[in-house]
């Protein structure tokens, strides 16, 4: 029987430790490098797409899609350097891939529908839209999700499929929009006095265009008296400001004329 000699066991572990250990380290520096790497170029292909006037939407999108594809070939690199079969792993990948694919068919949807995003360009980056049940401004349009800044400042992520398979309304898309308000009158009002009243005031608001007039049309009747349509027009920019304000100068035309504050009336008759 042999002997057992710890010190020749010791040494053999240290070395397989010290061997183990620079194998981590270099792994730890080739990941850093790399990384640095990726952004890096990420950050040269931005540059140079932005130098060609490309869509911001469409730019990042490209940056992103060579980012991961860069960051897997990275990953792949580091198995090469611990010794891992390269060409089995990437058998294992693709297989990999099939079975990810079938399991998450909801991020393949995704991913689809934002490279349709791209090239269709319903909206961009820097729009105002409303999709996939959000509204706000949009921030980025990634490989699988979409970023919307709400109007009260939430940061919302919504996934490309869900947005390209509902309604989008893109408010940036046209040069100007309608402001949509009513304003009741009582009874005892003239309606058309009132609109010549209100069609002046509104056109010297802030930022209401002057090419379309402002509307202001009988919308119905109801039991407090008619009802005005109030429609100014203005850019996109200014929709909250020319809203409120809109809103303050009904109030202060309507109430500088003395006209009465409208109430229901019913009439009941006793046979």
């Amino acid at each position: 029987m042999q002997n057992f000699d710890v010190t020749v066991v010791v040494q053999n572990g240290l070395t397989l430790l010290t061997a183990v250990g620079l194998k981590i380290i270099g792994a730890v520096v080739l990941w850093i490098i790399g990384r640095w790497l990726i952004r890096t170029a990420t950050s040269l292909i931005d540059k140079a797409l932005e130098r060609q006037s490309v869509d911001t939407t469409v730019a990042r999108y490209i940056a992103s899609s060579i980012a991961v594809l860069l960051t897997i070939a990275l990953v792949i690199a580091l198995l090469g350097f611990f010794g891992v079969e390269t060409t089995t792993f990437a058998a294992l990948l693709a297989a990999g891939g099939v079975a990810i694919g079938v399991a998450w068919s909801g991020m393949l949807a995704n991913f689809a529908a934002g490279v349709f995003m791209v090239i269709l360009r319903p909206f961009k980056v820097g729009d105002f839209i409303s999709a996939g049940g959000v509204t706000g401004t949009v921030t980025a349009l990634d490989l699988f999700a979409t970023t919307i800044n709400t109007p009260d400042n939430v940061k919302t992520i919504v996934g490309n499929n869900k947005i390209f398979a509902d309604n989008i309304q893109n408010f940036s898309a046209n040069a100007y929009r309608r402001v949509d308000l009513t304003a009741q009158l009582a009874h005892g009002v003239d309606a058309l006095a009132a609109m010549a009243l209100l069609k002046p005031r509104l056109a010297a608001i802030a930022n209401v265009l002057p090419t379309p007039a402002p509307d202001v049309e009988i919308l119905e009747f109801t039991a407090a008296g008619p009802v005005l349509a109030v429609r100014p027009y203005c850019n996109n920019a200014n929709y909250w400001q020319v809203y409120f304000d809109a809103n303050k100068t009904i109030r202060d035309t309507f109430g500088a004329a003395g006209y009465a504050v409208p109430a229901q009336q019913y009439v009941v008759r006793q046979s």
